[in-house]
């Protein structure tokens, strides 16, 4: 047992060690509380004295480094003033040489702006005058094309109507090939065509109707032409044959050989000539001088237009053949070998043979030729009615000639244009 004395009464009273042992325990913790307040007070004490301390502490240094700025800043202030100064009187002149620059820039400008003006305004003048020469020019361009345009239609109209009547006459030499004569008959033709030349170039000849009707036939007519001496140079029967368009039965040229060479040969002449309308659409016919001596002996079909040719193509070659027959008439009456004469006749022959397969062919060339004409005229007049439009297109174009489609897409010229304006 203890014995524990109580502070407020003094009165001493005993408890056993387990209560001994709280009450020192409370006692004990009592204490403890009161040391752990008092240290903490005593620490909360000294944190507001350190507290204090470190504010005065920091205060001071404050000051001190507050001080020491301001007297930073003051000798700062006074560096900057004294550059800013500087810098501001740099700058002061500075502007005064920026200034006198712009100013004499400006006096520079005026006077490049007047040059400049006087410059263009000289090209101006100068542009006025293009233009105006220009549109002189243009103008006289247009005269001069109206007048050419009106002079080319003038000529191409004389040409054109030139080349129709050309065309027209060579088409109709054509078409007299296979057509029938309008207004009169075949043998009035020829007879006609005959008796313009018989004056120049038949001068002793003799073409006359056979009117001899003892043999039971008759051809139509008769050529003879003699020399000088009365000896006959050459001799051709001829026959017409001219049929309608509107003939039921259509003849041939076939259908009348035979009895012109039973005709040429009653009448005695060298020759047989069978000048025909028939058989119209024939290109052998057609063709020019058509030898048919194959079937009878010297024996010819023509068309109207080659009734004079045939006869100057025979005749010539009969004159050329004029001099063999004086020969043969000398021979005869001095009895000289008639085989000479004999081999000249075939070399005769055969040299008019030879001439007539040439003029032949030639008159073949020559309608060949006339075709070929006849196209080319024709294209000839094509082509003039297409000059025609365009020289109207090419007046059109010298009309709608203006400064804005000059201008165009031209930014400079366009410039000066609208200056002008």
């Amino acid at each position: 047992m203890n014995e524990i004395i109580c502070p407020n009464c003094n009165k001493a009273f005993k408890v056993d060690e387990a209560g001994f042992a709280d009450i020192l325990k409370q006692v004990r913790d009592h204490q403890f509380e009161e040391e752990i307040l008092n240290r903490l007070s005593l620490a909360e004490k000294e944190k507001e004295s350190a507290v204090k301390l470190a504010e005065a502490n920091v205060r001071n240094s404050l000051q001190e480094q507050l001080a020491k700025k301001d007297k930073e800043l003051t000798e700062l202030k006074a560096q900057k003033d004294a550059e800013l100064s500087q810098k501001l009187s740099q700058k002061e002149t500075e502007l005064l040489q920026i200034k006198a620059k712009l100013e004499n820039a400006e006096v520079a400008k005026k006077l490049a702006v007047t040059e400049a003006t006087q410059k263009i305004e000289k090209e101006r003048d100068e542009l006025a005058n293009v233009v105006k020469g220009k549109d002189t020019e243009r103008q006289l361009l247009e005269k001069s094309l109206n007048e050419k345009y009106l002079s080319e239609l003038k000529e191409k109209d004389a040409i054109i109507k030139h080349k129709d009547e050309e065309i027209a006459l060579r088409k109709d030499m054509k078409l007299k090939l296979s057509t029938k004569m309008i207004g009169e008959t075949l043998e009035q033709h020829c007879e006609t065509e005959f008796n313009k030349l018989r004056a120049t170039a038949f001068q002793r000849a003799y073409f006359e109707k056979d009117n001899d009707t003892k043999s039971g036939s008759k051809g139509d007519f008769i050529y003879r032409e003699t020399d000088e001496a009365g000896n006959e140079i050459i001799s051709i029967m001829f026959e017409m044959k001219n049929e309608g368009d509107e003939t039921a039965t259509k003849k041939r040229n076939e259908d009348f050989l035979k009895e012109l060479d039973k005709d040429r040969t009653e009448k005695k002449c060298e020759y047989a000539v069978l000048v025909s309308l028939l058989e119209a659409e024939s290109e052998y016919y057609n063709s020019g001088i058509v030898d048919v001596s194959h079937k009878y002996n010297k024996m010819y079909v023509v068309r109207p237009q080659f009734f004079i040719p045939i006869i100057t193509l025979l005749r010539n070659a009969a004159m050329n053949s004029l001099q063999y027959k004086a020969e043969l008439a000398l021979v005869k009456n001095q009895n000289i070998d008639i085989t000479n004469f004999e081999e000249k006749i075939n070399t005769f022959k055969d040299g008019f043979a030879r001439n007539y397969d040439l003029a032949s062919r030639k008159f073949k060339t020559a309608i060949e030729e006339i075709d070929k004409t006849i196209d080319h005229l024709q294209k000839t007049k094509d082509a003039l009615l297409s000059s025609d439009n365009n020289l109207r297109l090419a007046n059109q174009k010298a009309e709608d000639l203006t400064i804005k489609k000059l201008t165009h897409g031209n930014p400079t010229m366009k410039a000066k244009f609208d200056e002008l304006k």
